[in-house]
């Protein structure tokens, strides 16, 4: 306060000017960092990696289980085999670019921790020029300019009132310069909750892709597990019905030619290896088998629903905190 010289023209023109211009740059650094930060690629990458795992048909069945006794059916698997190691690859891929992403992120929000330290050095700078400018305004307008206006008034000297008019004006420029360093504080006081936001949106982001990395994609291996054992499982289920079949033909040739033979015989030979109250059972259990796998999906599904209704809330719980902190 004790440096402001209101009677000179170039300190009213540059006061505070230093504090102005380096948030003026701390913004335009700001904006070009957001310029160049590309959080959509990540977004598309989590939606490639997404709709690469749904549109994977590990159950997929094609006519070559009917075929031969086991040559079909090991073919069937070993297809498979390829169609899962031709998405792993496109998967890895996919996840080492989300790694390369979170990395960036987590560097980006360490960044924006000093950016916002920066803001608030540069905010308490043009507090103290608002502050010692709206002192010395006060002083003049309370103390200098009263008592220059009672030795003009008692003088009548014409050139100390053009004196007294031209330190009117100058402390009139001057409190336009603190308005404008108030406008200018008011930027850096709005910047605060803007770096977090990004850095929020970062942080949130970068668990995203890490969840999708320790989660989705584990959960997508051990189900192309399941379906390899279920795979094999069907095809030696094939490949005893192969034989259950072949069984009954020889039965059905025997009996023919042992037609002489007692009725008990002939009975036995007739009957099946597999019962059909055994066929139910199996059909039941795998009816029941897939309607409890849809059950779990659509509670997940809702789980999911709801769990993002409540971030929403969450989300929006913050922002108003922190305006009324703002406020």
């Amino acid at each position: 306060m004790d440096k402001i010289d209101i009677g000179d023209s170039n300190s009213i023109v540059t006061y505070g000017s230093s504090a102005q211009t380096k948030l003026a740059k701390f913004a335009d650094d700001t904006l070009a960092n957001v310029k160049t930060k590309d959080s959509g690629e990540a977004g598309k990458l989590l939606t490639d990696l997404v709709v690469t795992i749904k549109n994977f048909d590990a159950t997929g069945e094609s006519k070559g289980f009917l075929g031969n006794l086991f040559g079909k059916a090991k073919t069937e698997i070993d297809r498979l085999i390829a169609r899962y190691s031709d998405v792993e690859v496109n998967i890895d891929k996919i996840s080492s670019m989300l790694q390369a992403h979170r990395h960036t992120m987590l560097k980006d929000i360490a960044m924006y921790d000093e950016m916002y330290k920066t803001n608030l050095v540069y905010f308490k700078e043009l507090t103290m020029y608002i502050v010692a400018g709206q002192e010395k305004i006060k002083e003049m307008n309370e103390k200098v300019l009263p008592a220059f206006r009672e030795r003009v008034a008692e003088s009548g000297d014409e050139a100390e009132a053009q004196k007294l008019n031209d330190l009117a004006n100058a402390v009139n420029r001057f409190e336009k310069k603190v308005y404008d360093l108030q406008l200018s504080r008011q930027i850096s006081l709005q910047m605060g909750p803007q770096i977090r936001l990004i850095q929020n949106n970062d942080a949130q982001l970068a668990d995203k892709i890490q969840s999708s990395i320790v989660n989705s994609i584990p959960l997508w291996k051990n189900q192309m597990v399941l379906s390899l054992g279920l795979a094999n499982a069907k095809a030696a289920l094939e490949a005893q019905t192969k034989v259950t079949d072949m069984t009954n033909e020889l039965l059905k040739k025997n009996s023919e030619i042992l037609k002489a033979g007692t009725l008990g015989v002939a009975k036995e030979s007739e009957r099946g290896i597999v019962s059909i109250e055994t066929i139910k059972k199996v059909n039941q259990d795998l009816i029941e088998t897939i309607n409890g796998v849809l059950d779990i999906q659509r509670k997940g599904k809702e789980e999911r629903l709801a769990a993002e209704s409540e971030l929403t809330a969450i989300e929006s719980e913050l922002k108003q905190t922190l305006l009324s902190i703002r406020q």
